[in-house]
């Protein structure tokens, strides 16, 4: 059964991925960003990690998000596969821009800055931190990168169902 880490820039394409990849596989989605609530900080770290052990304890999953240095312990360890979306950074930007005025959105006009802050400074301090904990949380889990959009449905199409077990 696949246990898929999804990971990448802020606008990238994770949480539409792990939407479609739960729809065509039938694995849950465990989206972190609609789990960690605003204002939230350390005092809720430990309430957050327990609930992510208990979602990621499932045969089948696919867990959408960063939050590297309090996850990584728990998902990586279970996970099948890493797959790193390497969206353009122009594009991270224009997504993220444009998800704040999406009706319904869980995402704030006024937490755009850090977000657009955040995806400037992702390739020189981000990314590094988070392969490196990858690295040393799960170093035998492979990892694929997908850079375009036609990588990323070529990825999709291959994706197989899961099938319950007996």
């Amino acid at each position: 059964m696949a246990r898929i880490v999804l990971l990448g820039c802020g606008g990238s394409g994770k949480t539409t991925l792990a939407r479609r990849l739960s729809a065509r596989t039938g694995a849950p989605a465990i989206l972190l960003d609609a789990i960690w609530q605003d204002g939230w900080g350390e005092a809720e770290v430990p309430a957050f990690r327990e609930t992510l052990r208990a979602l990621h304890a499932g045969e089948a999953w696919i867990s959408d998000g960063n939050f590297a240095a309090v996850t990584f312990d728990l998902r990586l360890p279970r996970a099948t596969l890493v797959v790193w979306l390497d969206t353009p950074r122009w594009r991270c930007a224009l997504r993220a821009m444009a998800r704040v005025l999406h009706r319904g959105s869980d995402h704030r006009l006024a937490g755009l800055r850090k977000v657009l802050a955040f995806i400037r400074n992702f390739e020189r301090v981000n990314r590094p931190r988070i392969e490196r904990l990858r690295k040393e949380h799960g170093p035998d889990v492979p990892a694929v990168h997908l850079k375009t959009a036609a990588e990323v449905e070529s990825f999709l199409a291959a994706a197989r169902p899961e099938l319950p077990r007996s």
